[in-house]
């Protein structure tokens, strides 16, 4: 993004929820807009309408003129995509400018004051919440987002004045070492991705590294109680978070009748009866979180205490599809034991006393390789356990590892199921349910809509 003579962006994996918001930023740019993607989908097709000029067959034939000048042109694509990749092998031996999308979002940390979200869970919530603090204040900002925000039905946000850049820092595959934060949280390191890293150690340090990028004059926030030493530069302040302690923190936690309504303990300003437009109790870490980088940005209590009300949540987060004194169904894209023990904690907290049930769709082979005893300890707080085939993404089937391997480790006595993820809209309508979970960052959510029928007729 040096390159000021840049007239068009070729993007390969076009479809990622992440690689399209920065689609649509260098279409606001004004830029030529293009790219593949392996099959179509609602995002493609919504960006092809914004003016994205998208294809899905891997042919370098397909690649329009606008793009075929290595000066004026910047590639930009997901680690996702394999080396073999025809049109990226066209790009890299014709010597373009091929940049990683993470790299590309580092570059503009550089320009604008980057206030990012890391951590193993937690981030796309947080990340969201702060850009939807920030927009709704007098600060403004702009934000690349994992998900899709219900309060703007877009994962991109745009302001022509703001200072400010709110981006999640994804620690798969070190992306987030191309970052330059002005200020950054982390919410948790709980060991994840080891296909990458191989060990938690290096997980950890990885953590430790991305401290090392934060701009002096700067700020680290970070949760209490993690196993991650971090070593940030001189001039950058370093406050804790947590849900009773540290720094940042709530106080005064009232919950109960679908209602969280808390106070803000801050350095900076303390702000008396928050109220969580989401009232699921993680949201309690992730608003003090956000609250403390909109804080530090300028955003008042007032300002502050109006956006977290407003705050409607992200697609596939805690995403309540069905509410009523029946039947509860909602999804979370939750897809780490850590993060399926607090999605099921929040839950059984503010649905004390009901029966509460998950599908679980396992998401990587080698995820359930290395946590599988990991997930049942998990799974295991729930009154009932629905399991299907594992959601391979990027991976090649594993021998011997299958969802059997979760299902034999559950607690005895748990009511458990093993069943074919085709199979799931007979299942729920052959069984009785109170709160239903369908969780993963599979394809078992696009069940949803047919299981919200199914059981208001039940």
């Amino acid at each position: 993004m040096a390159n000021t003579t840049m007239k068009s962006v070729y993007f390969v994996g076009a479809g990622g929820i992440g690689m399209s918001a920065l689609e649509r930023y260098f279409l606001s740019q004004g830029l030529v807009v293009a790219g593949y993607d392996r099959t179509a989908c609602e995002l493609t097709e919504e960006l092809r309408a914004e003016g994205a000029d998208i294809h899905y067959e891997d042919n370098p034939d397909l690649i329009p003129e606008a793009c075929r000048d290595k000066a004026e042109t910047l590639v930009v694509y997901t680690p996702a995509i394999p080396a073999t990749h025809k049109e990226l092998t066209y790009f890299r031996e014709n010597g373009f400018d091929i940049q990683k999308r993470a790299q590309v979002l580092g570059t503009l940390t550089r320009s604008m004051k980057g206030l990012c979200v890391a951590g193993t869970h937690g981030k796309t919530t947080t990340t969201s919440m702060t850009a939807h603090l920030l927009h709704e204040s007098h600060v403004g900002c702009n934000a690349f987002l994992g998900g899709i925000t219900k309060n703007y039905g877009t994962n991109y946000l745009l302001s022509k004045m703001s200072p400010y850049v709110v981006i999640e820092a994804d620690e798969f595959d070190r992306s987030f070492h191309h970052l330059r934060p002005y200020a950054t949280v982390i919410t948790a390191t709980d060991a994840d991705h080891l296909d990458i890293y191989g060990t938690e150690e290096a997980y950890l340090e990885s953590f430790r590294h991305y401290t090392e990028l934060i701009q002096p004059g700067g700020a680290l926030i970070i949760h209490r109680g993690l196993k991650m030493q971090p070593n940030p530069q001189e001039g950058v302040r370093v406050y804790t978070y947590d849900r009773t302690e540290g720094d940042f923190h709530a106080e005064n936690i009232r919950i109960g009748g679908g209602h969280i309504v808390f106070d803000l303990v801050s350095p900076i300003e303390n702000i008396a009866n928050i109220e969580l437009g989401v009232p699921v109790s993680i949201n309690i870490d992730n608003g003090i979180a956000a609250m403390a980088l909109a804080q530090l940005a300028g955003a008042t209590a007032d300002e502050i205490r109006r956006g977290m009300a407003s705050f409607a949540g992200v697609d596939r987060r805690f995403d309540f599809a069905l509410k009523n004194d029946k039947h509860v169904l909602l999804s979370d894209y939750a897809h780490h034991p850590a993060e399926i023990k607090q999605s099921i904690l929040s839950i059984r907290e503010v649905f004390d006393g009901r029966k509460i049930a998950a599908i679980f769709q396992p998401h990587l082979y080698t995820r359930t390789r290395d946590f599988y005893k990991d997930f049942a300890d998990s799974l295991s707080l729930l009154d009932e356990v629905i399991l299907t085939e594992i959601y391979p993404a990027r991976e090649k089937p594993i021998p011997g590892i299958t969802s059997q391997i979760i299902y034999d480790n559950l607690r005895p006595g748990i009511e458990k199921h093993l069943i074919e993820k085709k199979d799931i809209p007979a299942f729920v309508k052959s069984h009785d349910f109170d709160v239903l979970i369908v969780l993963g960052a599979g394809d078992a959510v696009d069940y949803v809509p047919q299981i919200k029928e199914i059981l208001e007729h039940k």
